[in-house]
C-alpha cells in the first residue's frame, strides 16, 4: 500500500516519533503509485506500474544530525530506522547552520489532487500512445514518446508539533517525431495535474508538423537575431534565473543579484517593466503543495513586478543571520503574458528565428547569468511575417536578464514543466555557431 490518507500518515509518523530519544526529530513519509507507457520506432516498447513508499528519520542531538530511511513500515523496521538515525547523529560533526525544527504551521489548501488522474487505466495509456503513433505512421514520420502518470502523497511531522500532508496527481507526456528521411525533427510536451486537460494528440500533431517542416534545413550565418521563443525554449533559462533570487548567494557576492560593494538588488529594476513573475501554490493551472521541505508555509509571492525585484528567498538560517523573516523559495514559476498567439507573433515579425526548444544548457558566468546551449527539434527562419524555411540548429550564448531587457512582445501563457510561461519575442538573441545535429 503506497498511498496513505492524512490520518493514516499521521499515525505512522506519530509512531516513529514515539521511538525517538533524540533532542529533536523530524520524520517524513511519502508514497506513490505511478504508471507509464513508452514507445519508439512507432511501436510500444515498455509499459509498467510502480508502487513505492519511503520513511525518512532525521534525528538531532544538539547540532549533530543523522538521517536514515526505510521502505518497511512495520513497528520493528520503524524503530530500527529511528535507532540508526540516532546512532549516525552521535557520530556526526556539529552542523554550524543547524536550525531547530519548526513548530505547528498553518497551510492553505491547494488543488493538487484529481481523482481521474489517480484512476487512469492501462487502456487509457495505450490509447494515448496509439493516438500519437497512428498519425505519425500516416505522415511518414517516426514517433518516440513517453507518458508517466502518478498519484502520490507526502507528509512530515516533527517533535515540535509540526504536521503537514499533501496528496497530488500528475501526468507528463513528451514526444519526439523524426521524419523518415532523417533530416527533420519535432518535439512537444504536455504536463498536467488533471488528466482531462492532457491533449497528447494535439501535442503529437504539433511535433509531426515540426518534423515535416524542419526537413532539409539550411545553414544561415550565426549572429544576433530577433527570436520567437516557445515556452519550452525559455522555461529553463528562466528557471535558472530563479537561482539568483537566493538572498544568501546575493549577499555573499556570488550571483547576479549581488551589488558591487556588498548587498543585493532587492528593489532595483533589472528587466523590462512588462516582466512580472510570481509563484502561487494555489494557481489552478499549476498548483503545488503549500509547504516546502522544511515545513515552511508557502503562499503567493511576487518576485519581479514591473521589472523590479520585489523579494528574495531567505533560508531560515540566513534570515536569522540577517535579522529578517525567512522567505521560502518558489514552488512554481508564473510569468505574465499577453493575448497574442504564436501565429500572431510570427505575423508581426519582419525578420527572425522561431525556436521550438533549447537543450544542453550550461552556465558560463553566474555573475551575469550567461548560459550556453543548443536549439533543437525545429528552428525556422521568418521573413515578412511568414516561416520561410527550416534552419540548422545553433549554439547560443545568452543571459535571461539580457533576454528580458530585449523583450519586444509577450504572447499567451503555456504550462511547461509545472510553470506558466508565455511565448516571447526578443531582439538581439545571440547565436554563436552552427550545429549539424538534427
Amino acid at each position: 500500500m503506497a498511498i496513505y490518507s492524512k490520518e493514516e500518515a499521521r499515525n505512522i509518523l506519530e509512531k516513529a516519533l514515539s521511538f525517538s530519544t533524540a533532542d529533536s526529530c523530524e520524520v517524513s513519509l511519502n508514497g506513490s503509485n505511478s504508471g507509464n507507457i513508452r514507445y519508439a520506432r512507432n511501436t510500444v516498447s515498455t509499459a509498467g506500474y510502480r508502487s513505492n513508499q519511503s520513511l525518512a528519520i532525521s534525528a538531532a542531538f544538539g547540532k549533530k544530525v543523522g538521517t536514515a530511511t526505510t521502505n518497511e513500515l512495520n513497528d520493528e523496521a520503524i524503530q530500527r530506522t529511528v535507532k540508526r538515525a540516532e546512532e549516525l547523529a552521535q557520530l556526526s560533526p556539529e552542523n554550524p547552520e543547524f536550525m531547530e525544527p519548526l513548530g505547528p504551521q498553518e497551510y492553505i489548501e491547494t488543488p493538487t489532487y484529481v481523482e481521474a488522474t489517480a484512476n487512469i487505466t492501462p487502456e487509457q495509456r495505450a490509447e494515448i500512445a496509439a493516438n500519437s503513433i497512428g498519425p505519425a505512421s500516416e505522415k511518414d514520420v517516426t514517433a518516440a514518446g513517453f507518458l508517466n502518470d502518478s498519484d502520490g502523497f507526502t507528509a512530515m511531522m516533527n517533535s515540535n508539533g509540526l504536521f503537514a500532508y499533501n496528496r497530488s496527481t500528475s501526468a507528463d507526456f513528451t514526444v519526439t517525431m523524426r521524419s523518415n528521411d532523417g533530416t527533420g525533427s519535432g518535439w512537444a510536451s504536455s504536463d498536467v495535474n488533471d488528466i482531462s486537460k492532457l491533449n497528447a494528440s494535439d501535442a503529437s500533431m504539433r511535433a509531426i508538423d515540426k518534423a515535416l517542416m524542419s526537413r532539409k534545413a539550411r545553414a544561415i550565418e550565426p549572429g544576433k537575431y530577433t527570436v520567437i521563443l516557445e515556452p519550452a525554449a525559455s522555461e529553463q533559462l528562466l528557471g535558472n534565473m530563479f537561482g539568483s533570487f537566493n538572498a544568501r548567494t546575493a549577499d555573499e557576492g556570488r550571483s547576479f543579484m549581488s551589488k558591487e560593494g556588498g548587498g543585493n538588488k532587492l528593489g532595483e529594476k533589472i528587466v523590462d517593466e512588462r516582466v512580472n513573475i510570481w509563484s502561487d501554490p494555489q494557481h489552478p493551472e499549476v498548483p503545488t503543495r503549500a509547504w516546502d521541505g522544511n515545513g515552511q508555509s508557502l503562499k503567493k509571492m511576487n518576485w519581479l513586478e514591473n521589472g523590479v525585484v520585489k523579494n528574495l528567498y531567505y533560508s531560515r538560517y540566513w534570515a536569522e543571520q540577517q535579522g529578517v523573516d525567512p522567505v521560502p523559495g518558489p514552488s512554481n514559476g508564473i510569468m505574465d503574458g499577453g493575448d497574442a498567439s504564436l501565429e500572431d507573433l510570427i505575423k508581426d515579425t519582419r525578420r527572425g528565428v522561431l525556436v521550438t526548444r533549447l537543450w544542453y544548457i550550461r552556465s558560463v558566468d553566474p555573475q551575469t547569468l550567461l548560459y550556453t546551449g543548443l536549439t533543437r527539434d525545429g528552428t525556422f527562419y521568418i521573413e515578412n511575417g511568414k516561416i520561410m524555411y527550416p534552419v540548422k540548429n545553433f549554439r547560443f550564448n545568452e543571459s535571461p536578464i539580457i533576454m528580458l531587457n530585449n523583450l519586444e512582445a509577450l504572447g499567451q501563457q503555456v504550462r511547461i514543466n509545472g510553470s506558466l510561461i508565455p511565448y516571447m519575442k526578443v531582439r538581439d538573441f545571440t547565436f554563436t555557431s552552427l550545429s549539424d545535429a538534427v
